[in-house]
């Protein structure tokens, strides 16, 4: 497996989590977002599900239509995107981008932030997802 891609701004998350389902690495994938008039200096990056949607869909990478509530890591699909760190600020919801994948029947999550010790993480307790978007067909 290929290193995670790390964030290079504070509100890249979903940028480095599309270059990690994309296989690409966070500069090559920030000008495609840049392109698209995305860019991580947008705090709506961290509050809206279309962006990283978008970005996929781009690649021909197809997302479920809606946000599937989180109920357990066992009821995941083998690649999703999860938001985690849920929070509210002036009554917006904001959260954290990463990816869950399992490969092989082996769980594992891909967390772009730079503060980590590892960006492959599976200390599923400390996570808390509030919701998931599964990823169709990367």
């Amino acid at each position: 497996m290929r290193t995670p891609v790390m964030q290079e701004e504070t509100s890249g998350c979903g940028i480095a989590s599309a270059a990690n389902i994309l296989g690409k690495i966070y500069s090559e994938m920030n000008v495609i977002a840049n392109g698209m008039n995305i860019h991580a200096s947008d705090e709506a990056l961290w509050s809206d599900t279309q962006y990283v949607r978008r970005m996929l869909a781009y690649a021909g990478v197809q997302t479920s239509k809606s946000e599937t509530p989180f109920v357990s890591w066992e009821s995941l699909s083998d690649l999703a995107l999860l938001s985690i760190k849920h929070h509210q600020k002036n009554g917006v919801n904001f959260w954290h981008w990463v990816v869950f994948k399992r490969v092989d029947g082996q769980p594992f999550v891909l967390d772009s932030a730079s503060y980590l010790p590892s960006n492959i993480r599976h200390d599923f307790e400390a996570m808390q997802p509030k919701w998931f978007i599964e990823v169709l067909n990367a």
